[in-house]
C-alpha cells in the first residue's frame, strides 16, 4: 500500500477516577519511529483487514454507530475491534467479556488466552480526525472514549504490552499539556476535558479535517461546520 494514502485508525483514550482525579492512559512512541517519534500519544494504530470479522461480545452503542456511520464506509465493529486490539496489543489492557475464544485469529490470540472476548460495552466516539498531508504516513482516525472501570485487566499492569509505546502511565488530564504531544492529541484533550463529568455519548462528533486552506471541523451529525 502507498504510504501517503489514507488509511482508517482507530485510538482509545481510557479515562481512570473521572469524578475525583481525572487521568488518561498515554505512552511514549520511540525515537526512530516513522510516524510522531517521541511523542506521547494514546494506544491507537490502523484498521487491519481481519478487524471486520472479529466477533464482538455485544454491538457497538447504536448512537455512536450512527456518528460512525457519518460519511463512512467501514463498519463500526470493525473500528471497535480495531481500538480494542490496539489497547491491548500496546498497554496490555483488556477491554472484553470473560468468555472462551477457542478460535481466534491470528492477532488476538493473546487476548483470548486471558479468558475473554472484546467487547466495545462502554466506548463511545467522540472525535475524528484526518492526519495532514505531508506526513510519511496518513489516517483517517476515529477516537474513541473508555472508563478505566470497564477494563477487565489490573490498569496498574502494563506485563503483557509489546513495545511501540514506553513509558507507559496515567497522566493527570490537568497535567497532560505538559508532555510532548501531537497537535491533533491537543485537541482531542480539549474534546474529553469538556465530556469529564458527561457519561452520555455525544450528540455530535468534531470531524478535524485538515484541510490546506482551513483547518475544518465539522460535526458529525450536527447541522454546521465550524472553524
Amino acid at each position: 500500500m502507498d504510504k501517503t494514502s489514507i488509511r482508517d485508525a482507530a485510538t482509545i483514550i481510557v479515562l481512570r477516577d473521572r469524578a475525583s482525579n481525572p487521568r488518561i492512559l498515554m505512552g511514549q512512541r520511540g525515537a526512530k519511529a516513522v510516524f510522531m517519534p517521541n511523542k506521547f500519544v494514546f494506544p491507537g494504530g490502523a484498521v487491519d483487514a481481519g478487524d471486520r470479522a472479529i466477533p464482538l461480545a455485544k454491538p457497538v452503542a447504536a448512537p455512536c454507530a450512527a456518528r460512525l456511520a457519518d460519511q463512512s464506509t467501514l463498519p463500526a465493529n470493525a473500528l471497535a475491534a480495531a481500538a480494542i486490539r490496539e489497547l491491548w496489543e500496546e498497554t496490555g489492557q483488556i477491554l472484553g467479556t470473560a468468555a472462551d475464544w477457542p478460535d481466534a485469529p491470528q492477532g488476538w490470540r493473546g487476548f483470548a488466552r486471558t479468558g475473554h472476548r472484546p467487547s466495545p460495552d462502554g466506548l463511545q466516539f467522540v472525535f475524528r480526525a484526518i492526519t495532514p498531508k505531508g506526513l510519511p504516513r496518513r489516517f483517517d482516525a476515529r477516537f474513541f472514549l473508555a472508563d478505566a472501570g470497564a477494563l477487565a485487566s489490573d490498569p496498574d499492569d502494563f506485563s503483557n504490552a509489546e513495545d511501540e509505546l514506553r513509558d507507559l502511565q496515567w497522566i493527570p488530564l490537568a497535567q497532560a499539556r505538559d508532555f510532548d504531544l501531537p497537535f491533533i492529541t491537543q485537541v482531542v484533550l480539549a474534546e474529553v476535558s469538556a465530556r469529564v463529568h458527561d457519561t452520555a455519548p455525544p450528540a455530535t462528533v468534531p470531524f478535524f479535517r485538515n484541510d490546506d486552506e482551513a483547518h475544518l471541523v465539522a460535526q458529525l451529525g450536527g447541522d454546521s461546520p465550524l472553524r
